[in-house]
């Protein structure tokens, strides 16, 4: 069969389980294959905090102004190894639309991407904006505090919404192909299931052919 190679964008504000579906994607036998057994396949995200040595500190998203050369360079250096191994699967929890509203919202700087963009959808990458109704995020909350190392970060739901119709606006704009996928029932299973119909019948299960050497 074909070698598959996928390539997903998760996108979304927080409670709308882009790291559950994303682990979903990951294991999915429709987007990677059956796995007989465990092995190593990349999830990356734009949230690790890896600018800063403590807890929930700076990385590619809420990064300070002095630090914009590294995330730029992180960006440059994630999509040249997106490149380097192009015929590969690729699932990214949340990237370069989170970091544009994070630091319109923190620093009022909104960050041209379009270069980013471009090598992004050359690559066949797919985005997908994990999406709540506004009355869903109430039970949303409560599931995530059962497990949350740093539950005070959910205490302003309405921040959430706002930031996810900024996000819609972000989302309106991006060249790439996109699916708004509502996880207001909170079934991840089946929203892995719903973006490998989509992967299917929009071609993005595959690589285009590999150019001959």
């Amino acid at each position: 069969m074909p070698k598959l190679c996928p390539k997903i964008i998760l996108e979304g504000t927080r409670l709308t389980l882009k790291t559950e579906i994303a682990f979903a994607l990951n294991e999915h036998p429709r987007i990677v294959g059956p796995r007989r057994y465990r092995y190593h396949s990349p999830i990356v995200s734009a949230e690790w905090c890896g600018f800063t040595n403590h807890p929930w500190g700076r990385g590619l998203i809420n990064f300070e102004p002095h630090e914009e050369a590294l995330a730029l360079e992180t960006y440059r250096t994630w999509v040249r190894l997106f490149e380097l191994l192009q015929y590969y699967s690729w699932i990214v929890d949340r990237f370069h639309l989170s970091t544009r509203m994070v630091q319109n919202q923190i620093h009022g700087k909104d960050y041209d991407f379009s270069w980013l963009e471009e090598r992004l959808q050359a690559l066949g990458f797919r985005l997908v904006f994990c999406t709540r109704t506004p009355e869903s995020f109430a039970a949303a909350r409560a599931e995530r505090l059962k497990v949350s190392g740093n539950p005070t970060q959910y205490d302003n739901l309405q921040q959430f919404i706002d930031e996810q119709e900024e996000m819609r606006r972000l989302v309106g704009r991006s060249i790439l192909q996109t699916l708004e996928l509502d996880v207001s029932d909170s079934n991840v299973d089946l929203a892995a299931d719903r973006v490998a119909d989509w992967l299917e019948t929009t071609g993005g299960l595959y690589a285009e052919t590999e150019p001959e050497r």
